[in-house]
């Protein structure tokens, strides 16, 4: 099947296009281009804007501006954004993270997505044409957005309160069985004074483990002060079975490797 593209110079010349039947926007074209080529119907025109602001970085003091555009080869190699290298190296091979998109990342179904696993818990906001948003709502209405999303901001996380962890079959490359994302600050005594803990491959896209969370704060991060939170891990998960790996194996390791992570 022919596709037409159209390339925009502006965002908002791109979104007015995006108003007709059967166009899609085109970013790095690992999602769109492959559902093309698998014989998606519904595509008949792709939609791109070559905007400067798409692939800029902005980093003032601690907060970040991370365009839609910018691609995970982009970021894991960005001398201040350290933290999150881990993160895009996760992302596929060298050729995916070459064309991978944080924007992208935020349309990717389970078993894709790692890197907005991160940015569900490091509370990004999403910034489009019609205004910004935090991600937890954006990833809530996100099939049924059509706004261009332009950039995503965060707070950059000091070393150690963020933690990440991919699980996969085939290393490292491989697709996730699932992954973990935490950013947690501890009070002078050693006590979690907050968490977020965000979870991918455990429902349909990202999302928090709310009570576990819940059930980290005042406690340590020990063994024991961990154990209430790797008991409620679970709550409100509804994994898929898919050939990477069964709804019933993905929730029976999850309490694993989230304590994994935490006593890292």
């Amino acid at each position: 099947m022919a596709l037409a593209l159209q390339t925009f110079a502006t965002v908002k010349d791109a979104n007015a296009a995006l108003k007709s039947a059967g166009t899609r926007y085109l970013g790095g074209g690992t999602l769109v281009v492959r559902a093309a080529n698998e014989g998606d119907v519904s595509v008949s025109s792709l939609v791109r804007s070559t905007e400067p602001s798409l692939s800029a970085i902005a980093i003032t003091d601690d907060k970040v501006r991370i365009g839609a555009s910018v691609t995970m080869a982009t970021i894991a190699r960005h001398p201040d954004l350290s933290a999150l290298a881990r993160v895009a190296r996760a992302v596929g091979g060298p050729a995916v993270r070459n064309m991978a998109t944080v924007g992208g990342n935020l349309f990717a179904p389970a078993p894709y997505g790692d890197f907005a696993v991160a940015l569900l818990a490091l509370d990004a906001t999403v910034i489009t044409d019609d205004g910004e948003m935090p991600i937890e709502t954006f990833l809530a209405g996100r099939d049924s957005n059509r706004a261009i999303v332009t950039s995503v901001g965060f707070t950059l996380p000091k070393a150690d309160g963020f933690r990440f962890l991919k699980v996969s079959r085939v290393k490292p490359k491989g697709v996730s069985v699932l992954s973990i994302a935490a950013f947690v600050e501890q009070s002078p005594d050693g006590t979690v004074s907050s968490a977020r803990i965000a979870l991918g491959c455990m429902a349909n896209r990202p999302m928090r483990a709310k009570a576990a969370e819940k059930a980290l704060i005042g406690r340590s991060l020990t063994r024991d002060g961990i154990a209430p939170a790797l008991a409620a891990a679970n709550e409100g998960t509804s994994p898929a079975t898919d050939p990477i790996a069964s709804a019933w194996y993905r929730n029976e390791v999850l309490p694993v490797h989230l304590g994994r992570l935490l006593l890292a």
